[in-house]
C-alpha cells in the first residue's frame, strides 16, 4: 500500500527556496511545488504507512527553518494513469 499525503506549508517569504530544497531531500517527499495563494509550498508525500506520515510531518517537516504553519491532507484513493504502487515497489524484493 502507498499512502499519499499533501502537506501545504506556510513559509517565511524569504525562505521558500531554501525550504523547498530541504524538503526534496527528506525520505518520503516525492515532489515539492512553490505555490500561490494561502500556502507557499506544497509537498507531496508518498510512504508505506500512515505512521510515517505523522513522523515525517511533525518530526521533520515542521522542524525545518522557514516553516510557519502546515496543513496535511491524506488521500483516500488515487485516480491516475500511472500505477504508483508498481513504480514504488520496483527493487523492493
Amino acid at each position: 500500500m502507498v499512502v499519499t499525503a499533501f502537506v501545504m506549508i506556510v513559509a517565511a517569504k524569504d525562505g521558500v527556496t531554501e525550504l523547498a530544497e530541504r524538503l526534496v531531500d527528506l525520505d518520503g517527499v516525492y515532489e515539492v511545488y512553490s505555490f500561490t495563494g494561502e500556502f507557499d509550498v506544497i509537498a507531496i508525500v508518498r510512504v508505506a504507512e500512515f505512521d510515517r506520515v505523522a513522523e515525517l510531518v511533525t518530526g521533520e517537516i515542521t522542524q525545518l527553518p522557514h516553516v510557519l504553519d502546515t496543513r496535511t491532507h491524506v488521500a483516500f484513493r488515487a485516480y491516475s494513469r500511472l500505477d504508483l504502487e508498481a513504480m514504488l515497489s520496483i527493487g523492493a524484493d
